[in-house]
């Protein structure tokens, strides 16, 4: 893709230390000779709401997988039209910048910029999304910590940065779309692979551990009996129908939220800490030791099902008030985890915008459960049969995780002027762009700020509950 690339003939030293050497046909500017701050508000509300996260840019509110729940009156929203750079300040340190396609608003506690002259936006999205860059907008953030700094616009155009000529930024974006795209086709092809695979393991797995197969044999048992359950169907013989109350111990009372603000003035961070959808953060501390089982209280995952529903939580870790905590009364945690994995529990589901699975209505759901002995048999025997799976979905993984970091290297050679890229660009031949639009599958994370609180459960904390 890169075989070829030289750096740039001549350099020359840029004045700053933190820059460094620059090419020698490249100028260096302040941000604020570049960009003008626009603070056109809305009015009267009306427009299409925008949201901005890591994966995909500005999107669409309802297109983001993280949505953020808005404030009523949208009166004093930003509006942004295309060829903005709109900067989230709040996370401005972590690289959260993006050039609008369509008008829209976004919070108030965004930055909109237009450019001065004819500057490629895109060139300088990326720029600022750089490690050099983004450790320069950690510097001049203000705030109590991490999760709250700002970066407000006198010290954001304050930072000096190396221009290449207007034809060098085309030529920079030019040379990233096409190796965008290519990255983005092997990433989702691996996607793809993985998807298969998991859909084929949990084959097995549900086989397993709902009694459709005794793993002894790889056939079904010898005699079935009705559980009484509709939605259990027939059950062996031999197992028990129970409740999750009468398997585990629950240990809601126990939990603890934290706000961003609290966990990003922590500054150990040696602990995970565990929301709905699993480890969200790192912590200073914890509040188990234990290997316990994790299960959603509330949120949009409980119906998409995208994500893991019943987590196992081993070590020393800190659970936050929007998953259910179990401990085993007896038996196999991973056997019980992939038992309570496989239920469906919307019918217990209460709340439309935001459902939840309240701890009463959990610990009454009723399950069929093999005996002690026979889940350690099960569990060994769905650990052997699906190892080949589990081994090329991590393989997989490590592949897309590779490409991803040979991405970033990439933009940050290019955009700081480490490699020459005009007669590639040059070269490159007209591509279709619709599979662009397609997203990945990597979590998009939304901004945080006094106008707008998150639906995850990093963000407000809700009452703990009982």
């Amino acid at each position: 893709m890169i075989g070829g690339l030289d750096s740039y003939h001549q350099y020359k030293d840029s004045g700053v230390p933190w820059l460094g050497e620059v090419p020698r046909h490249w100028s260096v500017q302040r941000i604020k000779t570049l960009f003008r701050e626009q603070d056109e508000r809305s009015g009267d509300g009306s427009g299409l709401l925008l949201s901005l996260t890591r994966e995909r840019g500005l999107v669409p509110q309802s297109e983001a997988s993280n949505q953020l729940a808005s404030a009523a009156d949208l009166s004093k929203y930003k509006v942004c039209r295309p060829g903005h750079l709109v900067m989230n300040r709040m996370q401005a340190w972590s690289g959260m910048f993006a050039v609008s396609a369509c008008e829209g608003l976004v919070s108030p506690d965004y930055s909109v910029f237009a450019a001065i002259g004819h500057s490629e936006v895109r060139f300088f999205e990326q720029l600022f999304k750089t490690p050099v860059l983004v450790g320069q907008f950690a510097q001049a953030s203000k705030g109590i910590g991490s999760g709250f700094n700002r970066l407000y616009t006198p010290d954001f155009g304050a930072v000096p940065i190396a221009v290449p000529p207007a034809p060098d930024q085309a030529s920079i974006v030019r040379f990233l779309d096409h190796a965008d795209r290519r990255i983005r086709r092997y990433i989702r092809a691996k996607q793809k692979l993985i998807k298969l695979l998991e859909e084929q393991k949990q084959v097995i797995i549900h086989r397993a551990v709902t009694g459709q197969i005794d793993v002894r044999t790889g056939k079904p048992y010898s005699a079935y009996k009705p559980s009484g359950v509709k939605w259990l169907g027939d059950v062996p013989e031999h197992w028990v129908v129970s409740r999750v109350k009468r398997e585990f111990l629950c240990l809601n009372r126990r939990r603890v939220p934290l706000s961003s603000t609290e966990r990003g003035a922590m500054t150990l961070r040696r602990y995970d800490y565990y929301g709905a959808s699993g480890i969200i953060d790192k912590v200073d501390d914890y509040l188990f030791d234990d290997e316990l089982l994790l299960i959603a209280e509330d949120g949009a995952n409980l119906v998409l099902r995208n994500l893991p529903l019943a987590i196992i939580a081993r070590g020393k870790f800190w659970v936050n008030n929007h998953a259910h905590i179990l401990k085993i009364r007896r038996g196999n945690l991973e056997y019980l985890a992939a038992v309570m994995e496989r239920i469906n529990y919307q019918p217990w589901l209460s709340g439309a915008a935001q459902p939840k699975l309240t701890q009463d209505r959990l610990m009454g759901i009723t399950i069929a459960v093999a005996p002690p002995e026979e889940q350690h048999r099960i569990v060994k025997a769905q650990n052997e049969e699906t190892a080949t799976l589990r081994a090329t979905i991590e393989r997989s993984k490590r592949e897309i995780a590779l490409l991803r970091e040979f991405r970033t290297r990439l933009i940050a050679d290019l955009v700081t002027g480490k490699l020459d890229v005009r007669e590639a660009a040059a070269r490159l031949p007209d591509e279709p762009t619709e599979d662009d639009t397609e997203p990945l599958e990597q979590p998009d994370v939304g901004c945080l700020d006094e106008y707008e609180n998150a639906s995850d459960p990093d963000a407000v904390p809700e009452e703990v509950g009982a």
